[in-house]
C-alpha cells in the first residue's frame, strides 16, 4: 500500500513540474516582450526596465527558470501587478469561499446522486427508475447560471416579495463569523452545484450497480440467505463506487480551482472571480498562481482517488 502511494505522489510531482514547465514557456518564453504583456500597453520605457528588472527577465533563460522553480517551491508566487499584494494572500483570502462552495456542493451531489443512483439499479425499468433517468437528464441539460438564476427568482426574490428573508440573495460571510449566516449564505449555491453534477452521478452509479448486481458473488450471497439491503450496500455499492470515485476526485479538484460561474451568479468573491478579473486586468502574476493552485488541486484529488481505489478493491495495489 504504501509503495503504491508513493509511486502516485512521484508521478503528481512529476506532473506538476510538467505544468509549471509549461506556465513558463507560455507566459516567459513564448511572447515577444512579456515585460510588455505583463505591464500593459500604456507602460513607459522605466516601468518596462522595473519590471524586468524585478522578475529577472533581462537574465538568461535558463537562470530565469531555474529561479522561476526556487520561488514555487518555497510557496512564493509573486506579487500582484493591480493590487500590489502577495499573490499567496489573495489566494488565502479567496480560497475559503471557493472551498466552502465545493465541499458542501460535492457532499449534496454525492448524497443525491448515489443514492439515486441505487434506487434507479435495484428497480429496473420501474416509475422510480424513470423518473430519476428523466430528472438526471433534465438537470444534467440544465445550464449553472440558468439554474442559479432560477433558484435566486424562485427562493429569494420571490420569497423575499412575500416578507421570507431566509435565502440570501448573494455574498458571503465566513464560517468563523458566523457558522449559520455561513451555511445560509451557502445554500443557494450548494443546491445549483449538486444539482446539475448529481446527474452524471446519479447514472454512474445506475450503470455500475446494474453490473455488479449481475455477477456471481452477489447472487451466492443471495443464496446464502443475505437481507437484501446487506447485499446491496455492503457487497454491490463497494465494488460499483470505482467509476463515482474517478469522477469524484476529478470534478472536486476542478471546482477547488475556482467556480467561475457559480460565483458570478451569486457574487461571492471567490477564486472563479478572482481568475476573471486577472484575465480582464492581464495580472500575469496572478493568473500564473491560480493556474498551479488548479493543477495541483486536480493532482492531489487524483491522488487521493488512487488511495480510495486501494481502499476499495485491494487488486488495484497490485497494478
Amino acid at each position: 500500500m504504501a509503495r503504491f502511494l508513493l509511486r502516485r505522489v512521484a508521478l503528481g510531482v512529476v506532473v506538476l513540474w510538467v505544468v509549471a514547465t509549461l506556465v513558463f514557456v507560455l507566459y516567459f518564453v513564448a511572447p515577444h516582450d512579456p515585460a510588455r504583456l505583463i505591464a500593459g500597453r500604456q507602460a513607459t520605457a522605466q516601468t518596462l526596465a522595473d519590471v524586468k528588472r524585478r522578475l529577472g527577465l533581462d537574465r538568461p533563460v535558463l537562470s530565469q527558470y531555474g529561479s522561476y522553480l526556487w520561488r514555487l517551491l518555497h510557496g512564493n508566487l509573486g506579487y500582484s501587478f493591480v493590487n500590489q499584494e502577495p499573490v499567496t494572500s489573495i489566494i488565502k483570502r479567496d480560497l475559503p469561499v471557493t472551498a466552502s462552495v465545493a465541499f458542501g456542493g460535492a457532499i449534496l451531489w454525492l448524497v443525491i446522486g448515489v443514492l439515486s443512483g441505487v434506487l434507479a439499479a435495484t428497480r429496473p425499468r420501474s416509475i422510480a427508475d424513470r423518473t430519476t433517468t428523466a430528472l438526471a437528464l433534465f438537470f444534467y441539460s440544465m445550464p449553472t447560471f440558468l439554474l442559479g438564476e432560477l433558484l435566486l427568482l424562485g427562493l429569494f426574490f420571490r420569497l423575499h416579495l412575500a416578507g421570507v428573508d431566509f435565502f440570501p440573495g448573494g455574498g458571503y460571510v465566513g464560517i468563523t463569523t458566523s457558522p449559520v449566516e455561513w451555511a445560509r449564505h451557502m445554500i443557494l449555491p450548494w443546491i445549483t452545484i449538486a444539482l446539475v453534477t448529481a446527474a452524471t452521478y446519479s447514472r454512474l452509479t445506475r450503470g455500475a450497480m446494474l453490473d455488479v448486481l449481475g455477477e456471481d458473488y452477489i447472487r451466492t450471497a443471495r443464496a446464502k440467505g443475505l437481507r437484501e439491503r446487506r447485499v446491496v450496500y455492503r457487497h454491490g455499492l463497494r465494488s460499483a463506487l470505482t467509476p463515482v470515485v474517478t469522477q469524484f476526485g476529478i470534478d472536486l479538484g476542478t471546482l477547488l480551482g475556482g467556480i467561475i460561474v457559480t460565483e458570478d451568479v451569486f457574487s461571492l468573491p471567490g477564486l472563479g472571480q478572482q481568475i476573471v478579473n486577472s484575465i480582464t486586468r492581464q495580472d500575469l502574476p496572478v493568473i500564473i498562481g491560480l493556474v498551479i493552485l488548479a493543477s495541483a488541486f486536480i493532482v492531489v484529488a487524483n491522488i487521493a482517488v488512487d488511495a480510495v481505489y486501494a481502499v476499495l478493491d485491494p487488486r488495484v495495489r497490485l497494478s
